[in-house]
């Protein structure tokens, strides 16, 4: 019995959460634990925090029984952070974090502080939802179930553990290709393509999620890209490319804060570009900065200096100061990793 089966065997109220403004990643795995703890362990009284779920994810809760963005006093005998750096970024769940009889967390994240009574932390992994297939597969039962699964519409109507296990093969599965940028990405290996196709093994319609949770936009979201792109600008010889959405421009096209979501990756793959800057005006001389890199640049590194976090080549982070002095800031790290290279 691993970790993750041995705290839930031991614990009666359990909840779950996600960091603030929660990915495919995080939503994924909050969705996979959730519908694996209701098949395994029915017994178990199993509560869900997350922010808010962007419209494109809320299909994975078409009963409304697994997501709530409020947080009951209760205490809980076990704590579970999934795909969250560090406990200030649970946002309201983090007081019933600290009040827990244990904590966990499980990640990918290499910025990742250890922060639980137990952390699983693999950073080699694509993505949370990785990590959680694999603490999964080592119970023999969801193993087996999920090896037998075969699933189809007929049988998701009349067997209810089969729904489940389709539920659970769906949520890991979006995860990772939005973690691995539909296996895209550095960091997509060997092991994430084999898990991949295991749970395609169980029927589900993998075609369909790549379609409308990643590369479907809605036309504000067209609209939003096409004009970022359009205020765009290289700077460091052309190595670098910077973008800033304003709140401005979120007004003028009611936008939401997940129609931002990919814009980042348009910039990344401009010819000629190792790192990509995307600023998201969030207040007043206020900006959550997100950064990719394509080869060499380690922005993991630039975004801990600034108090965030993510990965060698996806990172991100809060900073205060005009835009301007956002950037030069940034760049000047920058600078710094490509004379060290």
């Amino acid at each position: 019995m691993n970790e993750l089966n041995k705290a839930i065997d031991e614990a009666k109220k359990i909840i779950i959460a996600g960091h603030v403004r929660p990915d495919g990643d995080c939503i994924g795995a909050c969705v996979a634990l959730q519908r694996y703890i209701k098949r395994f362990y029915p017994k178990k009284n199993v509560y869900v925090y997350i922010e808010t779920v962007p419209e494109v994810f809320q299909f994975m809760d078409d009963k409304k029984d697994i997501f709530s963005n409020s947080v009951p006093q209760d205490k809980f005998d076990l704590f579970i952070a999934l795909d969250c750096s560090s406990p200030d970024r649970l946002g309201d769940a983090q007081k019933a974090f600290y009040n827990a009889k244990s904590t966990m967390c499980i990640d990918h994240h290499i910025s990742n502080r250890c922060y639980a009574g137990v952390n699983i932390v693999e950073a080699d992994a694509s993505s949370t939802c990785e990590v959680l297939y694999c603490l999964m597969s080592e119970d023999e039962k969801f193993s087996n179930s999920l090896n037998k699964a075969n699933i189809t519409d007929a049988i998701l109507s009349l067997e209810n553990d089969k729904k489940l296990e389709f539920e659970i093969a769906r949520a890991l599965y979006i995860g990772i290709i939005f973690d691995t940028g539909v296996f895209r990405y550095s960091n997509t290996s060997k092991k994430t393509m084999e898990i991949a196709g295991k749970l395609i093994e169980t029927g589900i319609p993998f075609w369909k999620y790549i379609d409308e949770c990643f590369l479907q936009r809605t036309y504000t979201q067209t609209q939003l890209l096409g004009r970022t792109l359009l205020a765009s600008m290289r700077v460091m010889d052309g190595k670098c490319i910077v973008a800033t959405i304003t709140r401005r421009m979120m007004e003028f096209y009611e936008a939401k804060t997940e129609d931002i979501e990919g814009i980042i990756d348009q910039l990344r793959i401009t010819q000629g570009v190792e790192v990509a800057i995307l600023l998201h005006e969030i207040g007043d001389q206020e900006y959550k900065v997100s950064l990719r890199s394509n080869n060499y640049i380690d922005v993991s590194k630039i975004a801990s200096f600034f108090g965030g976090g993510g990965h060698v080549k996806a990172a991100g982070f809060t900073m205060r100061g005009s835009a301007h002095d956002v950037v030069n800031n940034i760049t000047g790290h920058i600078e710094s990793q490509m004379f060290n290279k």
